[in-house]
């Protein structure tokens, strides 16, 4: 026999008796060798012996109940959860209406023990702070920390970082924006016996100056403040990130002159967030049409798909080793090609092989998936051809799709909907007309 916490106080919230259907009060008693789901009984189902089933009266046994102290000895399990409940429906600071909820304890008691224990309690408190600093953390993390750029670089004039950084000019820590602004005022001088219009016109003048001044520098501090002055540091930093949201900030850069730092940040962040939200939906979708309704099923799911598109690669590297078998030549070029793929170069452009226009052996059918589906006439089709059966079925199955949509089908549209050769297209074509599969336009 253990002691072991039990439900809230609402009656309603429990399971009722499995003996006599009464709602259950505490204590109560749980069976500790039936369940799930837990076999309940009130005590005096439990003092008369109550056996249903598997249950026997001597089985283990729990008492459930809240009557034991947690923070302090002289509050309940109970009446702890009374408080924080009666503080969230009365709201902080309401303690009368707090104790009145509880009805067990003074308006002094619940707030003494509440801020002693839930506000001012030390533990809680380290927890908390503890919470935060990882917050910030991860904040930090997950966002480019833009910072003004306190020893920018010195580009040589008129190279290509040059240009990207928006004419930066280290000199005068300034942008090459506007730069002849001042010519327009080099000729202007105010002497006395200046007509009034022609004052006037002067002083427009300056006021030009003065907006094309204010120009420059709401440029230039757009650029210190997002830290685009150093932009070498800034694409490093940009590197960190997968390649949709460097193409994201890419894009919304632009919008840096609208947006402080950290508010352009946070709204390429909430776009980040989008698109990935988009990318999980879309896959959770594709789970529920292939029927998964559990996470444990959709991993399996995963595991398959990999499987199958491996397999198909598999039978696309295969077709290829079958073009190129008969050919020494081509096959010692194919496996370079595929050798340098493998270790991260760019494979050559094929040689033409040195054999001539010798025509190529019919294809060997015996091994490959979907043979089986095909009848005698598919299959000298498929060997002719040197076309593997499963991508003949696939291409066989497209043109007949498309065959009762338009009511018949022209060579031209087979040729555009399979993007193979145009001579085993022509074959195909011809073979399902001649075989009744499809009907010409």
């Amino acid at each position: 026999m253990r002691f072991t916490f039990g439900f809230a106080d609402d009656p309603f919230d429990k399971p009722p008796c499995r003996g006599c259907s009464s709602y259950l009060t505490e204590p109560y008693v749980k069976c500790a060798e039936c369940g799930p789901p837990p076999f309940l009984l009130c005590l005096q189902c439990f003092t008369r012996g109550f056996e249903y089933k598997k249950h026997q009266s001597d089985h283990t046994y729990e008492i459930m109940t809240s009557d034991f102290p947690v923070l302090d000895p002289n509050w309940t399990a109970q009446e702890e959860m009374a408080l924080l409940e009666a503080v969230m429906d009365c709201g902080f600071g309401n303690w009368q209406d707090v104790a009145n909820q509880m009805c067990t304890k003074s308006k002094e008691e619940c707030e003494k023990h509440y801020m002693k224990h839930f506000i001012n309690n030390p533990l809680f408190a380290s927890t908390l702070l503890n919470l935060k600093q990882v917050e910030e953390a991860q904040h930090s993390e997950t966002a480019i920390p833009f910072h003004p750029a306190d020893d920018p670089p010195r580009p040589t004039f008129d190279s290509l970082l040059s240009r990207d950084m928006a004419g930066y000019m280290p000199a005068r820590a300034d942008f090459e924006f506007d730069n002849y602004a001042e010519w327009d005022l080099r000729d202007i001088d105010f002497v006395e016996d200046d007509s009034d219009i022609l004052h006037a016109l002067k002083i427009a003048v300056v006021d030009i100056y003065h907006s094309r001044l204010k120009e420059r520098q709401r440029r230039k501090k757009i650029i210190r403040d997002h830290g685009l002055i150093n932009l070498r540091k800034f694409q490093i930093l940009e590197r960190r990130y997968p390649k949709e949201v460097q193409d994201l900030y890419e894009t919304m850069r632009r919008f840096a002159r609208i947006l402080g730092p950290v508010e352009h940040d946070k709204f390429i962040e909430s776009h980040a967030l989008e698109f990935e939200l988009r990318r999980e939906i879309k896959r959770l979708q594709e789970y529920r049409a292939a029927g998964i309704t559990n996470f444990c099923s959709a991993r399996t799911y995963d595991h398959l798909k990999k499987t199958r598109d491996e397999e198909r690669l598999k039978r696309t590297m295969l077709s290829e080793v079958l073009q190129y078998i008969q050919d020494s030549s081509a096959c010692q070029q194919w496996l370079s090609r595929q050798a340098d793929i493998d270790s991260g170069l760019t494979p050559a452009a094929p040689v033409p092989s040195n054999s001539g226009r010798r025509s190529a052996p019919p294809l060997n059918l015996t091994g490959l998936p979907g043979t089986e589906k095909l009848n005698e006439k598919e299959k000298e089709l498929c060997q002719m051809v040197r076309l593997v059966p499963g991508a003949y079925l696939e291409y066989k199955a497209a043109l007949v799709n498309e065959c009762n949509k338009q009511g018949g089908l022209r060579l031209a549209q087979a040729r555009a909907l399979i993007k193979i050769d145009v001579n085993k297209t022509r074959k195909i074509y011809d073979f399902l007309i001649r075989e009744g599969y499809i009907t010409k336009a």
